[in-house]
């Protein structure tokens, strides 16, 4: 073991892939979302917000990207799912800043290893996770 890890994560030029991947994906469902991606660190490197897009998700299309990156890449509509059966937790947990525990932010995986995320809010929590998705998948393939 050492001190130091070399950790692979997103350029700019990947977050900007995924950012008009996902902004190409909106525009094919006819719903305009706010777009964040982030480095592993969950770190903002890109953000869209398109005509139509409602304010109040800016804030929660960042929170969507950073929450899969602080826990790991796990996705944000897994959450609801890890939880629900444990009351204490349920209560709790969804009280902490910028967690979210419903669908619309996405790892970014490149060889299993986590290197950044995509946030999208706006729509439904299935058409932010479409969208998400499919940011992602620019830069994964």
């Amino acid at each position: 073991m050492g001190y130091v890890t070399n950790r692979a994560t997103l350029t700019t030029e990947g977050a900007l892939a995924a950012l008009h991947a996902a902004y190409g994906k909106s525009q094919e469902i006819g719903v305009p979302v706010n777009i964040s991606v982030c480095d592993a660190a969950g770190h903002e490197l890109a953000f869209l917000r398109p005509d139509g897009a409602a304010l109040l998700s800016m804030g929660i299309a960042r929170d969507k990207a950073y929450s899969v990156c602080a826990f790991n890449g796990m996705p944000t509509d897994a959450w609801y799912g890890a939880i629900k059966d444990e009351p204490a937790l349920l209560a709790g947990l969804v009280h902490r800043d910028r967690l979210v525990i419903f669908g619309g932010g996405v790892p970014i995986l490149v060889d299993g290893a986590l290197v950044g995320a995509v946030g999208c809010s706006g729509g439904s929590a299935e058409q932010d996770a479409e969208v998400a998705s499919a940011g992602a998948a620019a830069v994964t393939g």
